[in-house]
Parts: structure tokens; C-alpha cells; sequence
């Protein structure tokens, strides 16, 4: 009789050891950074300021995610191109980056809820005959599209005679534009609309989107317990108003002219 109590002894002792070192476990978890991948030279969503440091609507979201899951994060900076392999390595835990959840990037990543709504619009020459996007897929048309977005995706299934020049940067493939080396520019509505508010005398923006997308949050395959956690985050987010104060506060003067021109906003 003895023995056995010493063998059940020695097992609860063994089975508070593994619960005590499970918990221990998850408050490292806690612990950890929670690494946020984006591309800061997107403005005004992922871009830095006068200092250097991190800003934006992207940014202010990723600190709105810490302090609701009570987790610090850590921004990696890298090029639009590279975040997915980087969510798919282990590089980062999610990516924070304007990034369109199409059917396509699902098939190596998961994706949030989605949490704001846009479309692919184009940028054309002041004086193009071009009016839509069944005007672009021509002999002789040249169209400029920054590498790894929905517009480089859409070129890649839908242009057969068009001349296609794919480019790293938006601002790059904007002056093809304005320069009149390229009859257009195809990317998300507000980038266009920035652009053609920018060189006004020079280009003119086609805001109707011609083919509507959504953004949302990057997450490493088979992450469920951290896709829970950031859908839930989103969620009370939109219910505190939250995506009204960051439009407010990066976008007001977008969202009154979207307003007068009839286009929903983002959020």
C-alpha cells in the first residue's frame, strides 16, 4: 500500500511539473514580440516619419493589436515582394501591409477578416483617349505596374497585347506617367487618386474600380489560435469606432473628396 501512494505521489509530482512547464511555456509566448511584417513606403497607411520611426494606418493598427492581446510587436521593414515568403518562414508572425486577400495568396497564407475595402483603379495621361479598362489591352498601349500587387496579378492573367512594364515602386511607375512614357498605371483606388491629385496637369485618375478587393491581415498557415485572436481584435476594433478615428486622423480630406465624388470609403 505504501508503494502505491509513493507511485501516485511521484506521478502528480510529474503532472504538476508538466502543467507548471506548459504554463510556463505559454507566458513566454505572451512574452514574445509578435513580429508584424510591412512595407513602409506606403503611405499614409505603412510609411515612417520625420525620424525614421513607423507611422501610419498599418502602424497604428499593429500597436492597437498589442495592446489588445497584451503581447509586444516588433515591425520588420522589407519589400512588399518579400513579406509573404518571410510569413511563410517564420520570419514574421503576421503582415500589417495594405495586402489584398485574393484567392491566389490563400493558397500559401491564411488570411484575418477583412477590414477595409478598395479596388484597382488606373492613372492615365491628361489628354488619354483610354476611359476604362477595356481600352488598356491594346497594341501599342504601355501600362506600368508595381511588382507583387493585384495589379501585377491581374496584367498576368488578363493582358495579351498590351506592352506590360512592371516596376518596384509605385512613385516610379506614377512618373511613367506623368512623363509620358506610359499610357497608364494601373493600382488600388486611393494610390490613383493620390497621384492624379498630385499632377493634375498632367494626369487624370479613373476612380471607378473596375475590379473591388479588400485587405486583411497575413497569418502563417495552420496559425488558428492566432487568426482567432486577431479577427477578435478587429472585430472590437470596428465596434470602438476605431477605424473611424485612423480615417480621421490620416485620411479626412480623402474621405470628405470621396464623399463629394460618390465613392464609399474604405473602412
Amino acid at each position: 500500500m505504501k508503494r502505491d501512494w509513493i507511485k501516485i505521489g511521484w506521478l502528480l509530482a510529474m503532472v504538476l511539473s508538466v502543467y507548471g512547464w506548459m504554463n510556463a511555456a505559454r507566458a513566454d509566448d505572451s512574452a514574445k514580440p509578435l513580429i508584424i511584417g510591412m512595407e513602409l513606403n506606403y503611405p499614409p497607411f505603412e510609411m515612417t516619419d520625420a525620424a525614421g520611426n513607423p507611422t501610419g494606418v498599418g502602424v497604428d493598427m499593429a500597436h492597437a493589436l498589442s495592446d489588445y492581446l497584451h503581447r509586444p510587436i516588433k515591425i520588420e521593414n522589407m519589400p512588399f515582394e518579400g513579406l509573404i515568403p518571410a510569413l511563410k518562414t517564420g520570419r514574421i508572425d503576421l503582415v500589417i501591409s495594405s495586402m489584398t486577400a485574393t484567392d491566389e495568396r490563400r493558397k500559401s497564407i491564411d488570411f484575418s477578416d477583412p477590414y477595409l475595402s478598395t479596388g484597382l483603379s488606373i492613372l492615365v495621361k491628361k489628354d488619354s483617349p483610354i476611359k476604362g479598362i477595356t481600352d488598356i489591352d491594346k497594341p501599342g498601349v504601355i501600362v506600368v505596374l508595381k511588382t507583387g500587387t493585384t495589379s501585377a496579378i491581374y496584367a498576368r492573367d488578363h493582358f495579351k497585347n498590351a506592352t506590360v512594364l512592371p516596376l518596384e515602386q509605385d512613385t516610379a511607375c506614377a512618373l511613367e506617367v506623368v512623363q509620358g512614357k506610359a499610357d497608364a498605371f494601373i493600382y488600388d483606388q486611393m494610390s490613383i487618386y493620390q497621384f492624379a491629385k498630385k499632377h493634375p496637369d498632367t494626369t487624370r485618375g479613373l476612380l471607378e474600380p473596375f475590379q473591388h478587393e479588400s485587405w486583411a491581415i497575413g497569418i502563417r498557415k495552420g496559425n488558428v489560435d492566432l487568426e482567432k485572436q486577431v479577427n477578435a481584435f478587429l472585430a472590437d476594433f470596428k465596434a470602438k469606432k476605431g477605424f473611424d478615428a485612423l480615417g480621421d486622423k490620416y485620411l479626412k480630406d480623402d474621405k470628405e473628396a470621396f464623399k463629394q465624388m460618390g465613392f464609399p470609403f474604405y473602412f
